[in-house]
């Protein structure tokens, strides 16, 4: 069974306690993530075109690999959690290391992505050189800026879900989390989830922003 902590009478207490712990933590990075895309709707509307020729020097095909790559890590968890339900050990250490794989795939492809932009000189600042100087260029780069920040944090954010499920990883090979009890693969899944479809709005908002 799942260690009962002592301020919780019986372990569906604590279950229930943890899990409404995550969705008060999951609403506050969803005002998090709003702010930002607020900000950036804003100025979509207000710089439609040069957010437009931004964003036409994203790669699209990267893009769209990392959002199949991403959903089939949601697919993976989803599997895990099921085998946790279920009972089978090593189909849980399968889906956990599955998802902790496509998680590194997923940031690698994004590093390659950045590269690709920082030698194309589409990082903001003194050396952005999409486009020759002028108060468009400034906006162009303002879109940039959101793009930078926005999967920057996205990216964070995953690193923090891979070194939980990589401490969980360690603990099923150890024969935790096997009893049926225990919230930290379901609230890990959770998690996951929630990373995921914050992508799935990134994705087109950044990506599809100039089609």
């Amino acid at each position: 069974m799942a260690q009962l902590e002592a301020a919780f009478e019986d372990a569906a207490q604590q279950k229930e306690t943890s899990t409404l712990g995550m969705w008060v933590f999951l609403a506050s990075e969803v005002l998090f993530f709003g702010a930002l895309f607020t900000g950036y709707t804003i100025c979509r509307y207000r710089f439609s075109m040069a957010f437009g020729e931004g964003s036409t020097h994203l790669n699209l095909k990267l893009g769209s690999i990392n959002t199949a790559v991403l959903l089939c890590s949601s697919l993976t968890v989803a599997l895990g959690v099921h085998a946790l339900e279920t009972g089978r050990r090593t189909a849980l250490k399968l889906f956990i290391f599955m998802t902790i794989a496509l998680g590194i795939a997923f940031l690698c492809i994004k590093g390659f992505e950045y590269s690709i932009e920082i030698r194309e000189g589409l990082l903001p600042g003194a050396s952005f050189r999409a486009m020759q100087a002028s108060v468009e260029s400034n906006r162009v780069q303002l879109f940039f800026l959101f793009y930078f920040i926005m999967t920057s944090l996205h990216a964070l954010h995953m690193i923090g879900g891979l070194i939980v499920f990589s401490i969980l990883f360690c603990g099923v090979k150890r024969g935790r989390h096997m009893d049926g009890q225990s919230a930290a693969i379901e609230l890990a899944g959770l998690y996951w989830h929630f990373v995921d479809i914050v992508w799935i709005f990134l994705f087109p908002t950044l990506y599809l922003a100039g089609k």
